[in-house]
């Protein structure tokens, strides 16, 4: 019986050892829709991918580029005695989806309401982009004078028009241009509030120029507010505004600019920390199966512990591996008035793109009010920690683009590049990406 239980402790610790893993693509058997793709896995013993050497990191970690040169193409994995065979379709695309719809003028209006809540409203008639004018609360009344396949072309005044989803909004009935009732402008400790007082929703703009200006449409006359923004010293800077409606009142907030302790900069600052994904949503898987949420946690408890240690009000939209919704994870920023909002993630690739090829750290945000903060955050990060700077990117990321605080996305590292991948999963260097982050944030100040 004994000799029975080394034989079968021998087998095992075998098979253990020659084993490799494919964490991309998922299946052996997947449809991509791209002319390359790539293998990202860890082995410890040679890999061979259709007869050719797999270069392996010293981890084990590899990120391996392939072209598709056929619809069906084959793939032959071998390492150490163990084989598996993937077998990667392309994904056809028909003349039917490139199709561009057609503009269709209406010869009279067509009233439609918003029923759907955070409903984009845009200025091109694309699901994408950097091209949102507002995001509109529900009952919103607008004006259809066209459509452009499953948008509606909505009038906002006699030259301007915008665009709306068709599965927002609902046909409504007629409604005349909305007044303004009344208005009230108050200042608190930490901004200053604008309620104007109106007998119907309607759409808004809110523009960043050399003035904030709040834009009202489908008004009985144009209404527009500006409002200065300049610092003492003749900068100009915003630290979050956001608009909605309580309602039928319009309130519009500008936040103050926070006062700095010389000896404690983030001192009784309320910074919101994002850590992406969570639950069911893994993120990206690492060549060594670490998954993102994991990752991304970790760093975000390290940076509530930074930021906590330098006095700021630090809020987590996640402790543990939870799912919290893009919107819940907006709304905890919001509701609790963050002056800063920060998510943290690790970055990935399409198909299209080697991984051996992409390194370092990239931050992005979708207001011109946060560029500056993103700018301090990347250049302090790859400053402090060495990594390539991928530079900042204006990016419609749903968690940037809602928030009434400065927000940024920060993708630390690539977790599929097997370099980036060591560095992302080292306790000591998370540990260091939240003081640079800090840092960062301390130095947009």
């Amino acid at each position: 019986m004994k000799n029975l239980w080394v034989l079968f402790l021998c087998l095992f610790i075998s098979q253990t050892a020659l084993g490799f893993e494919i964490v991309y693509p998922k299946t052996q058997k997947p449809v991509i829709n791209s002319p390359t793709t790539f293998f990202i896995g860890s082995s410890k013993n040679p890999v061979k991918i259709n007869g050719q050497n797999v270069p392996l990191h010293r981890t084990g970690a590899f990120a391996y580029f392939v072209k598709l040169p056929s619809n069906v193409n084959t793939f032959k994995i071998e390492s150490n005695g163990q084989t598996e065979i993937y077998t990667i379709s392309k994904r056809k695309v028909t003349s039917a989806n490139l199709a561009t719809p057609k503009l269709v003028a209406y010869n009279s209006i067509k009233p439609v309401v918003v029923y759907v809540e955070n409903t984009p409203l845009r200025s091109t008639p694309v699901n994408a982009g950097i091209n949102r004018l507002a995001h509109l609360q529900k009952r919103v009344l607008l004006n259809a004078n066209g459509e452009k396949g499953s948008f509606y072309r909505v009038k906002l005044n006699e030259n301007k028009n915008g665009w709306i989803s068709k599965e927002n909004v609902k046909i409504s009935e007629p409604f005349k241009p909305a007044k303004i009732k009344g208005q009230h402008f108050k200042e608190t400790a930490t901004n200053y509030e604008l309620k104007l007082h109106l007998d119907k929703r309607i759409p808004f703009e809110i523009v960043e120029g050399e003035e904030l200006k709040l834009k009202l449409y489908n008004t009985d006359r144009e209404h527009i507010y500006n409002f200065p923004y300049k610092e003492k010293n003749g900068t100009e800077k915003l630290y979050g505004y956001g608009g909605k409606y309580v309602d039928n009142d319009f309130i519009f907030t500008i936040n103050k600019p926070p006062k700095i302790n010389k000896k404690q900069p983030l001192k009784d600052i309320t910074i919101t920390v994002d850590a992406g994904h969570g639950g069911k949503e893994h993120g990206a898987t690492g060549c060594l199966g670490d998954k993102e949420k994991d990752v991304v946690l970790k760093m975000a408890k390290y940076l509530e512990r930074e930021l906590s240690n330098r006095g700021a009000k630090v809020i987590m939209t996640r402790t543990d591996d939870s799912y919290v919704s893009l919107h819940d994870r907006v709304k905890i920023a919001n509701d609790n008035n963050s002056m800063f909002f920060v998510s943290i993630h690790n970055n990935a690739l399409p198909d299209t793109l080697n991984p051996n090829e992409h390194r370092g750290t990239s931050v992005y945000y979708y207001y011109k009010q946060s560029e500056p903060l993103a700018k301090s955050i990347l250049n302090t990060m790859t400053s402090e920690l060495g990594t390539k700077n991928d530079n900042i990117h204006q990016q419609s990321f749903a968690v940037v683009r809602n928030t009434n605080a400065l927000a940024v996305l920060i993708e630390v590292a690539y977790l599929i590049n097997p370099d980036d991948n060591e560095l992302l999963i080292n306790s000591e260097f998370q540990k260091n990406v939240a003081k640079a982050i800090a840092d960062g944030i301390q130095n947009s100040l």
